[in-house]
């Protein structure tokens, strides 16, 4: 039986976040026989009218159900004190709010707002889990899939069973039930007709045989690409871009203060295939850690003001982005006069 009133859900396994989201609402509309669902960013919203939507009794449903990601953005005092007010009294109203971040924490404030056994961090699977998911994930669609394959998959897809889901569905279509996916079908399914998309692009700004000026035109020129694609969305491309970085920072992490840490620790930090180590290695070279660290903070402003600007600028907000990253190194383009 699930529980009403508040939950928080954290880290970047967004496969496992999102199906934990949905049977909690699908939990909530059997017990409730209707529900009102919204989904938010907290960046788009006012915490005062998502609290105060939580408080007025649904015209239509017996309860609502709302899901506010971004928040590791909610850290004002007044906005802290709103959540956490309700949430003393939210089981009592039937309604459910789950705050979500990709982040692994969000204000410890807020996080002491939502009872211990509400909240939950997702975190990125190990590799030899990865591994053992895409197997279950094509035997449960009636497909075999050798080691190979899913070697070259994991090094070609963003690590999460969200996206890892997309990207192998598209084997379905292609194939009768009952196929074995080869690493040469993996080739000709995700190589040959592979879309420009975040990680593509993060690629380019890795190459380092190129120059700054060269590899911020490459990148210019994919992200051209990406947005006249079914990817076009800016903010997904950040949220790409992201987690990128975030991996160079654990990348960081793992060789710290002169460690050298082993095979197998490598691997258990998400770094699996020799391609994607080199790839990591080299970013490594290229961006410092404090250049990693305000590179990360940079495109969670980007995305914030593209949020509240709406769509009117994101092709430029997208440009001073990469700007700031390649010819930069993580320090702000204030305006397009610093290009």
């Amino acid at each position: 039986m699930i529980e009403t009133g508040i939950y928080l859900f954290t880290g970047p396994e967004a496969g496992e976040k999102n199906d934990a989201i949905n049977g909690i609402r699908d939990e909530s509309r059997k017990v409730n026989g209707s529900l009102d669902e919204y989904r938010y960013f907290a960046a788009d919203v006012r915490v005062a009218d998502v609290i105060a939507q939580l408080q007025n009794e649904s015209l239509f449903s017996s309860a609502l159900f709302i899901v506010l990601r971004n928040a590791e953005t909610i850290k004002t005092k007044a906005e802290i004190e709103l959540i956490a007010g309700w949430a003393k009294q939210a089981q009592a109203s039937g309604n459910i709010l789950i705050l979500v971040s990709d982040e692994m924490s969000v204000d410890k404030k807020l996080e002491n707002a939502v009872p211990a056994g509400h909240r939950k961090i997702f975190w990125e699977m190990f590799e030899n889990r990865k591994e053992q998911w895409l197997i279950s994930y094509f035997k449960k669609n009636g497909f075999g899939v050798s080691a190979d394959a899913v070697s070259q998959i994991l090094e070609m897809v963003e690590n999460n069973t969200e996206s890892l889901k997309s990207e192998c569905s598209r084997f379905f279509y292609c194939f009768e039930a009952g196929h074995q996916i080869s690493a040469a079908d993996v080739d000709k399914i995700l190589t040959h007709n592979r879309e420009e998309s975040a990680f593509t692009l993060f690629e380019s700004m890795c190459d380092k045989s190129k120059g700054k000026k060269e590899r911020f035109e490459t990148a210019v020129e994919i992200l051209n690409k990406i947005r006249l694609s079914r990817e076009s969305n800016a903010v997904a491309v950040i949220a790409g871009l992201t987690y990128c970085f975030r991996q160079l920072r654990n990348w960081n992490m793992l060789f710290a203060d002169g460690r050298k840490p082993t095979d197998a620790q490598i691997k258990a930090g998400g770094f699996a295939s020799k391609k994607n180590q080199e790839r990591y290695k080299v970013a490594a070279t290229i961006w410092s850690k404090g250049a990693v660290a305000s590179i990360i903070s940079l495109l969670a402003a980007t995305d914030m003001n593209i949020r509240q600007e709406g769509s009117a600028f994101e092709d430029t907000r997208l440009v001073m982005l990469l700007h700031s990253i390649i010819i930069k190194e993580g320090i702000y383009c204030s305006d397009y006069s610093d290009l």
